[in-house]
């Protein structure tokens, strides 16, 4: 790090020092469950807490909080999952290794009869797999921290969760069984199929992975070829743990690029999106851009300027072929930086420094915006009255991926993601500098001891 850094240095660290603070205020110190969003009486996400046990490496290494502190989380909440009633009953925290979407802050038992999630699952398991690789030292509670993430990941049965079909549902009930979805079509659920075709004890078939890449949509938008998914976010959260420069599986061989130009490009297509405005909403523009699965001011109808508008609440917003309702969300735009940071930038210092929407919020970014549901016309018009943790993990994990490479280096030296992306049919890139065993020569705390 520079020993003076410069303004956009500055800047980045204040952000990821907001966002990370939502991790350190909205958390249960006892269980390590983190609220998922900062609403009354609201439950804990189990992908909210799987972003914070990927953060606390990099607030360690930013100073933010001490090794001792941040191991001493991760524990307490690696405890808790252990310890967790895992079974049939409609109140257990999990059954076969996998946990409900959402928990109980306090008692971490399942909240609002939600599902039992696959991809929550994932984004927590992942946050515990990239704090083993951080937390390397036999000293103190560090090998503990290995030992339970290690158990724990390996207790998932992602085979389970395939059912008799080829690919992985989306969550399972103890009321009715399997849900009807499953995870088809390009998305978040990247890192689902990674881990799962990468556990030692419960993995799926390799052609799982085919499978899901036959419901691929590949599309030209303006003068963009890439693979669609319409939300930013779907670009994004997979790309928060894998390093995909360099490497292709058979589908982006073919292709001739990688799934990090992939969403390169798909964040380029939402700013050109942006600017096109072809529902011309208010406050759209090049700095203006970002729409992805958050919160929003509706659900409601409003004429603005003649025209009748359908607002949202909180729904899959996306580019090109909508929803779309004029909200936009800059904590999307924040964790695209690492693709694009030619266009990021400029657009974090616009909402920053034009529209206000950072430093006057306790964890910096809330959800959204929409200028043309609030004042018409007047920028920012209507903001989000929340935060939430799926959201500034991102912006913590990706400005890092950025700034150091910390997350994406880990996780190299993770074996069980390594052999996931192998037996995806990766190769290229810093693959072929891993050890045949799957250890990163820098890293490698999350095989077994």
């Amino acid at each position: 790090m520079n020993d003076v850094p410069s303004a956009e240095e500055s800047r980045l660290q204040r952000m990821q020092q907001r966002a990370f603070d939502y991790f350190l205020h909205e958390t249960n110190p006892q269980n390590g469950l983190v609220v998922d969003k900062t609403a009354d009486n609201w439950p804990a996400s189990i992908a909210a807490t799987g972003m914070a046990l990927s953060c606390y490496p990099v607030a360690v290494e930013r100073g933010f909080v001490t090794r001792a502190q941040a191991s001493s989380r991760v524990l307490a909440a690696l405890r808790f999952f252990r310890d967790s009633e895992q079974g049939r009953g409609a109140d257990a925290s999990g059954y076969r290794g996998f946990y409900y979407h959402f928990l109980d802050l306090q008692s971490g038992r399942r909240a609002w009869r939600c599902e039992l999630s696959t991809v929550d699952t994932a984004f927590l398991v992942a946050g515990m797999l990239c704090a083993a690789q951080y937390f390397d030292s036999d000293e103190g509670d560090e090998r503990e921290l290995r030992e339970l993430a290690r158990l724990l990941y390996e207790r998932v049965d992602w085979k389970w969760a395939l059912g008799r079909a080829s690919t992985i549902g989306h969550g399972w009930r103890p009321e009715s069984g399997f849900l009807r979805y499953r995870w088809e079509g390009y998305d978040e659920a990247m890192l689902l199929y990674l881990l799962a075709l990468g556990s030692p004890t419960h993995p799926v078939p390799a052609d799982a992975w085919a499978a899901w890449c036959a419901s691929y949509e590949w599309i030209r938008y303006f003068d963009v070829d890439y693979l669609y998914a319409g939300p930013l976010f779907t670009h994004q959260l997979s790309h928060v743990w894998v390093d995909f420069r360099g490497i292709r599986d058979a589908f982006m061989r073919d292709k001739g690029i990688d799934y990090f130009e992939n969403s390169r490009r798909a964040t380029t297509v939402q700013q050109r999106y942006a600017q096109e405005n072809p529902q011309r909403f208010h406050g759209y523009g090049e700095h203006a851009w970002g729409l992805t699965a958050s919160d929003g001011p509706g659900p409601t109808t409003r004429r603005i300027d003649g025209i009748q508008r359908r607002f949202y609440d909180y729904l899959g917003r996306g580019v090109p072929f909508g929803p779309d309702d004029g909200t936009l969300a800059p904590w999307a735009v924040v964790a695209s930086i690492p693709f694009a940071p030619e266009i990021v930038l400029p657009s974090i210092h616009h909402c920053v420094e034009h529209l206000r929407l950072h430093d006057s919020h306790r964890y910096g970014f809330r959800a959204t915006y929409n200028a043309t549901f609030g004042r018409a016309g007047d920028a920012p018009g209507w903001i989000s009255p929340f935060h939430f943790g799926l959201n500034l993990g991102p912006n913590v994990l990706m400005i890092e991926n950025h700034r150091s490479d910390l997350v994406w280096a880990l996780m190299r030296g993770c074996a069980p993601l390594v052999e996931g992306l192998r037996r995806a049919g990766f190769e290229g890139g810093w693959l072929e500098e891993v050890r045949a065993d799957g250890n990163d020569q820098r890293r490698s705390t999350c095989n077994s001891e």
